[in-house]
């Protein structure tokens, strides 16, 4: 299967730079598997066009201020973005700039006494460092770092809080589940009186999921581990809407990657925790997820790859083309997609 095979054209202005005003007045548009059809909604309409019964299924990380801007002990400029901690002491492997030029032991400093050790380098630009300060590394962190928003997005984003979800909990990614950033409290709770039931997963979002496909087939991409954590409590709401006849709905190419890892032939999913490289693209047959939202991704992505094998390429680029033609907003503060 040729990577070339998931590509499409896209104006860039339609790229979102910045989040609507409310984050449930977004376009969703539908996709029928069942019938092919496709139809133009509101993310608000979500209420009406999900049915009581259903299970919701979210992925509660909350995003890191995980971009480090600091010098280097010979006065240049660096740059380092933590992708996940290795254990709990303030190592965390991480992306690096300039990558060439550091040496295993130079040490990067940032504001507020925030220090960087380069322990090791390893491949692909990733090294493994050290966090250290005065107050503890977590107090630092958390003034020092920024909000690590896509290249894709050059506006600079007014309220961090924005890329955040409002059910964020778990801190964690490197980048936001966007397809979650659509919910309102308020939106949640007419689902809640609708009988749309909700529960959490935890899938900390790293380079695995965004690392561009440089490979020409399909087959010989690797995806990069995540951690991920899938509660009891989860397991047992996703049994109950088996049981009911309700639909498990998976918000975000996150949580269905997270849940697939999980599930077993008959579709129930095993509570537990680890990391998965699960790499879903057509000809994956699917055991728990039933129906997906999620945004519009980037050309050739491993994300248009999981959509495609959801809904069918084919179906999926038609719906691509007609938000083009319709003049949608894309990636991370875009619109949305319900598959149904």
């Amino acid at each position: 299967m040729r990577v070339e095979d998931f590509d499409y054209e896209l104006p860039e202005e339609l790229i979102a730079q910045e989040p609507l005003p409310d984050r449930d007045a977004s376009r969703l548009m539908v996709l029928r598997r069942a019938t092919q059809e496709i139809e133009h909604c509101r993310f608000y309409q979500l209420p009406e066009i999900l049915a009581p019964g259903d299970l919701l299924v979210l992925n509660d990380t909350r995003v890191l201020p995980a971009r480090l801007t600091g010098r280097r002990a010979t006065g240049g400029a660096a740059e380092i973005l933590l992708l996940h901690p290795e254990g709990e002491s303030g190592r965390w492997r991480a992306l690096a700039r300039p990558f060439r030029r550091l040496r295993a032991g130079e040490t990067l400093s940032f504001e507020g006494g925030l220090v960087a050790t380069i322990v090791d380098k390893a491949e692909e630009g990733e090294v493994v460092v050290q966090l250290d300060a005065p107050g503890g590394w977590k107090r630092a962190l958390q003034a020092a770092g920024q909000v690590p928003l896509p290249p894709y997005i050059r506006k600079t984003l007014k309220d961090p809080e924005r890329y955040q979800t409002v059910y964020a909990r778990e801190e964690g990614s490197a980048a936001a589940p966007t397809a979650g950033l659509h919910f309102t409290p308020r939106l949640l709770e007419e689902l809640g009186r609708r009988g749309v039931e909700t529960a959490c997963l935890t899938l900390h979002v790293g380079l695995g999921t965004f690392r561009p496909v440089s490979a020409e087939r399909v087959e010989q991409h690797r995806m990069h581990a995540e951690w991920y954590r899938l509660p009891p409590e989860t397991a047992a709401a996703v049994e109950r809407a088996r049981a009911r006849g309700g639909r498990v709905v998976a918000v975000g190419t996150t949580v269905c990657r997270t849940l697939e890892t999980r599930a077993t032939d008959d579709g129930r999913v095993e509570p537990g925790s680890g990391w998965t490289d699960l790499f879903i693209y057509p000809g994956f047959r699917f055991r728990a997820v039933d129906a997906l939202i999620t945004n519009f991704h980037l050309p050739k992505s491993t994300l248009i790859m999981l959509v495609s094998a959801f809904a069918g390429r084919e179906f999926v680029l038609e719906g691509y083309r007609r938000a083009v033609e319709s003049r949608y907003r894309f990636y991370s503060f875009g619109d949305a997609m319900l598959i149904l």
